[in-house]
This record gives C-alpha cells, structure tokens and sequence, in this order.
C-alpha cells in the first residue's frame, strides 16, 4: 500500500508541472527538448556542477555532456562559470531564465505544503518533516542533493 499511495503522490507533482509546462506554452513556443528539461534539472539537482561532474553523473560521453551544455548555453538557461583555481574547468550556473520554469514547480509544492500546513497539527507536520529527511539523506544514497 505505501508503494502505491508514494506512487500516487510523486504522479500527481509530476503531472500538476507538466500540465502547467504546456499551459505556459500556449503563449509561447517550448523552448527546451525533453532530454535538455531533465538535463537543466539534473544541474539544478547537483548545484553548480562543472561539466565533468555532470558527466559523471549522467554517465554519459564528455562531447555528448558538452553538446547538450551547449545547447541549454545558446538557448539562455545555462552559463559557464570559469573556475578561479583552475581555468580548465567550467561550472555551470543557472540563469533567470531557469528559475522562471522553476517557479512553475514550486508553486505546487508551495499550495500542498500550505494545505497540510492548514489541515494537520503541529506533532504530524513535524513527524512528516523528519520522515522526508530521512528519506532524502538516508534512503536515498545513489542519489546527490545540494539542499539540507
């Protein structure tokens, strides 16, 4: 029953942003492929990455990492960053642009969280937080978070 209920919730965020990703193109044309969408998350996800670190995570090629940096670059949601320490590398940063299609994320979470926030006590709210940092710091090893 928890698979399905957990299931059921991460296709519910899933699918509140996509539907809101394509309201927002109705006065716009979409701008990033689906392949550059999880990329442009992925660096989100990792927080100022470099392109090796990218790389590595996607474990896919360098010039394919690089074509698809390139891309989000020329299209404005990605800067390249040179390293002080060492002009070889490049981190990636995140532009406005990017954090406007974040926005769109965020306001449902924002609406889900005020609604628990209205409709559970204080003792629940609290448990729940725990239980999400243990999911996020302990159960989930493979995966990498910036955030605390």
């Amino acid at each position: 029953m928890i698979e399905k209920l957990f299931d059921e919730v991460y296709e519910k965020f899933k699918l509140n942003f996509y539907k809101n990703i394509f309201k927002s193109f109705e006065n716009r044309e979409a701008t990033l492929t689906a392949t550059e969408t999880f990329c442009v998350e992925v660096i989100n996800a990792l927080g100022r990455p470099t392109i090796s670190e990218l790389t590595e995570f996607l474990e896919i090629s360098q010039p394919n990492t690089a074509y698809k940096v390139a891309s989000l670059v020329k299209k404005g949601y990605v800067n390249k960053v040179q390293s002080q320490e060492d002009k070889r590398e490049f981190y990636l940063e995140l532009t406005d642009r990017f954090r406007k299609y974040q926005d769109i994320k965020n306001e449902y979470i924002k609406v889900v969280i005020d609604r628990m926030k209205n409709g559970l006590p204080e003792e629940d709210l609290k448990k729940f937080e725990e239980i999400l940092y243990k999911i996020s710091n302990e159960y989930m090893p493979e995966v990498t978070s910036s955030e605390e």
